[in-house]
């Protein structure tokens, strides 16, 4: 029997939207200034947060097997058909993105939108939607 932390799980999904509002609002945006960049580098690190918290819950609870990294996370829930193969290239390349924000955030670039932007809210929303159908499927 697994035990899986929905209700966890569920907080992180349900916290998807605000990151898809704040990605509309600097779509928006002609020149960004440093206001900005601040709130992208914070949208594009809560949605790392987000699929890597509630990768490792869906891991940890269904007795997959063990992550070695970050984008291993993203490459099980791929081979154990949570996610498709197209989201989950978009999601390695965005978790990807941990280090350079989170250690090397100084030399982190700031000339504009960062190219997984474009695509951030609508592959945020795909990675919700592929969550709550195989919650469904195995927890019914």
């Amino acid at each position: 029997m697994y035990y899986v932390n929905a209700e966890q799980i569920h907080q992180r999904l349900h916290f998807i939207p605000l990151i898809v509002e704040v990605c509309g609002r600097l779509q928006g945006r002609g020149k960004l200034d440093e206001t900005d960049y601040f709130a992208q580098e914070r949208a594009l690190q809560l949605a790392i947060e987000v699929v890597t918290d509630v990768g490792s819950c869906m891991i940890d609870g269904f007795l997959m097997r063990d992550a070695s990294s970050y984008e291993d996370i993203v490459e099980i829930l791929r081979g154990e058909n949570v996610l498709s193969a197209e989201l989950a290239r978009y999601l390695s390349d965005l978790v990807k993105l941990r280090k350079p924000l989170m250690q090397d955030y100084v030399s982190f670039p700031r000339d504009g939108l960062h190219p997984l932007m474009d695509a951030l809210a609508g592959r945020m929303e795909q990675f919700n939607e592929s969550i709550s159908r195989y919650l469904q499927q195995e927890l019914s």
